[in-house]
């Protein structure tokens, strides 16, 4: 069996995902998905000018062997371009076996270990009243968990994700106006000051069942993090999400040394080797890292399992910048995967991604209910892709009121 070519498409509704086709002379396709999140034109063409060209005359089965010769093959490694276009590759491989042995990927993983996994979705407001509007809409459509931002009184910007009026929906951030950023204001001291109460209320509002999340967005210093973290202590957080920019992996230490609050990294990790520590240390309760951006299925098997050694669970990364392929392959991760936590889940359900990405994957009581079709269970629509494009966009910027740059 061999590789005979291979497309790549760049394009979808309001999005730019990153498809990739895999052919083969049985006949049989594989589907991936390089999506990089505002820089989607790089993915695609390291794929058809470097990756591709090699792809060709290869046998599809050996889909670990292919991994390391493109991984271990190239002298500079890793890095969320490269990561991404070997990623679509690896999920395209895996594709392609299930659909040769007639099975769901969970089955080759090892079956089931559970019969849905649980989601959490975003609840955003523009002051607090409206982010508990927002929160009481998605307890009403079945979830049990939730991201919970909200604007801060005085902040001369909303911040992170956030609604800029009340009622807006902020889930999809990029801009597409071009590629210049907009830029947001950012100020510690004011959200400090009020968002551990204003948590707090919103558990007292909703009660000890809700699962309550809250992303601080790499926004404070590791000292900072441990004074927040113990603040927030009472709340009973299900997870507070990247307190502190986590490229040094001992940053999390004085966290830990002050609290207890259950902490999630790893939405912008691309291997193993960038949270090994934090995993082996137990520096984190919850392992961020996808599909698309940490290497594919194989090498993100690989990471579930240090992180099962060492009692941290899965919570992966699943905004909408991941297409519907990406989900697909995260669905049956955590379908199988013992330590499985939680998965983010804001694709949207429309009825043009639907078109274009028709699959038996369903969302059910704040479930994901993973399909029984071979392979991803996830198909493409060629002539669907004809109608999207690239469309330039960009993410915001963040500085503090005297101009600094700051984390994003």
């Amino acid at each position: 069996m061999k590789i005979t070519g291979a497309k790549v498409f760049v394009g979808g509704p309001g999005k730019n995902y990153v498809t990739l086709k895999i052919m083969t002379d049985q006949g049989v396709y594989g589907l991936g998905d390089a999506t990089l999140n505002n820089r989607e034109t790089l993915p695609a063409a390291y794929l058809n000018d470097y990756l591709i060209p090699n792809l060709i005359g290869m046998d599809p089965r050996n889909s670990e062997d292919i991994w390391q010769f493109f991984y271990r093959g190239a002298y500079f490694r890793r890095g969320p371009i490269a990561m991404a276009a070997f990623a679509a590759i690896d999920m395209a491989l895996w594709d392609i076996k299930g659909k040769l042995a007639n099975m769901p990927l969970y089955q080759l993983f090892g079956g089931k270990s559970r019969d849905g996994a649980l989601v959490y979705a975003h609840a955003t407001g523009s002051d607090l009243s409206d982010l508990k509007d927002s929160i009481r809409y998605y307890i009403d459509q079945g979830y049990k968990a939730v991201r919970v931002q909200c604007g801060i009184p005085g902040m001369p910007t909303a911040g992170y994700g956030v609604a800029e009026t009340k009622g807006d929906v902020a889930n999809y951030i990029t801009d597409f106006s071009g590629i210049k950023p907009k830029v947001e204001i950012w100020d510690t001291d004011r959200y400090m000051r009020y968002m551990p109460d204003a948590l707090m209320d919103i558990r007292d509002h909703f009660g000890p069942d809700l699962k309550i999340l809250h992303d601080v967005h790499h926004r404070l210093t590791p000292r900072e993090a441990a004074a927040f973290a113990k603040s927030v202590e009472p709340v009973g957080l299900y997870w507070l999400e990247d307190p502190t920019p986590a490229e040094d992996q001992d940053a999390l230490k004085m966290l830990r040394q002050h609290s207890t609050v259950p902490v999630a990294i790893g939405e912008v990790f691309n291997s193993v080797w960038d949270c090994n520590k934090l995993i082996e240390q137990n520096l984190i309760d919850f392992i961020r890292v996808s599909v698309t951006y940490a290497g594919g299925i194989t090498h993100v098997k690989r990471i579930v399992d240090l992180a099962g050694l060492h009692n941290v669970r899965t919570g992966f990364h699943g905004a909408p910048s991941h297409s519907p392929i990406s989900m697909a392959a995260q669905a049956h991760l955590n379908a199988w995967a013992p330590n499985f936590g939680i998965q983010e889940y804001l694709v949207l359900g429309t009825p043009e991604c639907d078109a274009l990405f028709p699959s038996d994957h369903k969302l059910q009581n704040g479930m994901f209910q993973v399909s029984d079709g071979a392979g991803l269970g996830v198909d493409f629509d060629e002539s669907e892709a004809e109608r999207y494009h690239f469309k330039a966009g960009s993410h915001p910027i963040v500085r503090l009121e005297d101009g600094t740059m700051w984390d994003y």
